[in-house]
């Protein structure tokens, strides 16, 4: 169940519309169900002839006080809150939500229990799954009424009629979520014909330019060349620059000037102050490897497990940032679901939690260094790769925020995955051409490759032996096995972040993750000369 609320306009046009047919004949039987005292005239249940006299009679209960007032009255004086319930929810009759319209003008300080100089208020339902609650806010001794942070206490309050009425627990935000695109704006992205506004459109360009800076002027250079976005700069009396404002481009209002938006207005961390203390973490350069950033990657569950949460909540930054960025450096094919990945993941990576970013700087700059590294060869299976380890990070995400109670956030990781687990399944669909090359097994050698699954996968051996890929995967562990590995010991790390129980082309994941973990170990072994040198420099 979910709750919004507006501010002023005008009482007589409220419920005119609340009454009304709807903007698209939506309303069916709009009716009172609540009252300040419960005898308020319903033009609802009056015939057709009266209907408008009767409108009138209760608006001007309404704005009683609102006019022996005068000039003490506020200039918005008319409070409008909606509340909404889950279409999952079970029918509610109208003394049920009468009871919940109380019990949200009560606590919001719009008409408190026990009060005789609450506000007026009605409550007019017109749909089976929510009611509209209009009031006045000139309390009965002539003063305006104090709601602050109604918003805030009517959800609390919600989130308590949702247990004591059965009905589906809503994720509750924190006000940490991004400004929501107004229906103007919709109404003019869909009359351009574009699928996203132009709030969002901006915050998304804005968000991939923040991830791919490594310092603040970095940041401004590569939005001033992004085409699609005019930005203008303000500066202080000293020259120092104070903020800054973009406009999609092609984007104006009726006089033909760009609609401009300020960073703080798309989000709160696009803003010129937290851009600044976000990028100076990543002012060194980093070795750039694809093995590396997915190693990077995958080590996210370690740190959000066992960091304190400011870290923590860096960590789930830089993660938000690989997301912004894999879009540019995808296949085709993957790009629209890393794309809406992104997007999802947004909402997670803001939390009442201040991030300490200086903590996951080796991550951002790591990720960072990618966008000048080329990209892999076709049918390499490194974006499989690091899809799956991001499926391990962002599960974590998840863990941690539904374990702090970020409910927006642990639904926007979940989302995620969804993305995520689509990509994985379009970068499955290429053969894993990595061990293409490599002979097949022998007899002897396949048969002890089926003995060591059985014995150290005994869940999923079966599985794994059906999937197509199984004797690129026999290859994968031959090769691992002539460099020196134990194939116990690696079949165990293969799975040791991310069981295989939902696993798509298990065999195939196997070969990506024994890969990688192998690339890493050579990565990181020293050169056969090294030891004789490091041994003659410690005499």
């Amino acid at each position: 169940m979910i709750a919004k609320i507006t501010r002023g306009g005008n009482t007589g046009k409220l419920i005119a519309y609340l009454y009304g047919p709807g903007r698209a004949n939506e309303h069916t039987d709009p009716h009172l169900v609540a009252s300040w005292e419960g005898f308020a005239p319903d033009p609802g249940r009056t015939n057709s002839a009266t209907a408008t006299a009767v409108r009138k009679q209760l608006v001007n209960a309404l704005d009683l006080r609102v006019h022996q007032a005068g000039q003490r009255a506020p200039s918005r004086h008319v409070w409008h809150c909606s509340i909404r319930a889950a279409p999952q929810d079970h029918h509610l009759t109208d003394a049920e939500w009468a009871d919940i319209a109380r019990r949200v003008v009560a606590v919001t300080g719009i008409a408190p229990e026990g009060d005789p100089d609450g506000c007026r208020w009605v409550a007019v339902r017109h749909a089976d799954d929510h009611i509209h609650i209009a009031a006045t806010t000139v309390r009965g001794d002539l003063r305006p009424a104090r709601h602050w942070n109604d918003y805030l206490t009517a959800d609390r309050e919600l989130a308590r009629i949702e247990i004591d009425y059965a009905l589906r627990r809503v994720p509750r935000g924190d006000r940490t979520a991004a400004s929501r695109p107004t229906r103007a704006e919709r109404e003019k992205a869909h009359r351009a014909g574009h699928t996203g506004t132009a709030r969002e459109c901006l915050r998304t360009l804005i968000r991939t330019a923040v991830a791919a800076a490594s310092s603040p002027e970095e940041f401004l250079a590569l939005l001033a060349h992004t085409p699609d976005v005019l930005v203008e700069l303000h500066r202080l009396p000293s020259g120092d620059i104070r903020g800054y404002k973009a406009a999609l481009r092609g984007d104006t209002n009726a006089a033909g000037e760009p609609v401009w938006y300020a960073g703080s207005t798309l989000a709160e961390d696009l803003s010129w102050p937290r851009i600044r203390q976000r990028l100076p973490a990543a002012s060194f350069h980093a070795p750039a490897s694809w093995h590396r950033t997915a190693d990077a990657i995958e080590g996210i569950p370690h740190h959000l497990h066992h960091a304190p949460d400011p870290a923590a909540q860096a960590h789930i930054n830089a993660l938000g940032e690989t997301l912004d960025l894999l879009p540019l450096l995808a296949p085709p094919i993957l790009r629209a679901q890393l794309q809406s990945a992104a997007a999802a993941f947004e909402r997670a990576t803001r939390s009442r939690i201040r991030a300490q970013h200086d903590q996951a700087r080796a991550l951002r700059t790591t990720i960072r260094a990618l966008l000048r590294q080329p990209p892999p060869p076709r049918g390499d299976a490194t974006f499989a790769m690091l899809v799956d380890a991001l499926i391990i990070a962002v599960i974590a995400a998840h863990h941690w925020h539904r374990s702090r109670r970020h409910d927006q956030q642990a639904a926007a990781a979940h989302q995620t995955l969804v993305h995520l687990h689509a990509a994985y399944r379009q970068a499955t669909e290429a053969p894993p051409l990595g061990v293409a090359h490599h002979p097949w097994p022998q007899a002897d050698t396949h048969a002890r490759h089926l003995h060591y699954l059985r014995r150290t996968l005994p869940a999923h051996a079966q599985q794994i032996i059906d999937d197509p890929a199984f004797p690129h995967l026999s290859a994968a562990l031959s090769t691992a096995e002539a460099a020196g590995h134990e194939l116990d010991r690696l079949l165990r790390q293969a799975t040791h972040q991310r069981p295989l129980d939902n696993a798509h082309a298990p065999a195939r994941l196997l070969i990506w993750r024994i890969q990688r973990l192998t690339a890493s170990a050579t990565s990181t072994r020293p050169h056969p000369t090294a030891a004789p040198r490091q041994a003659r420099r410690h005499r």
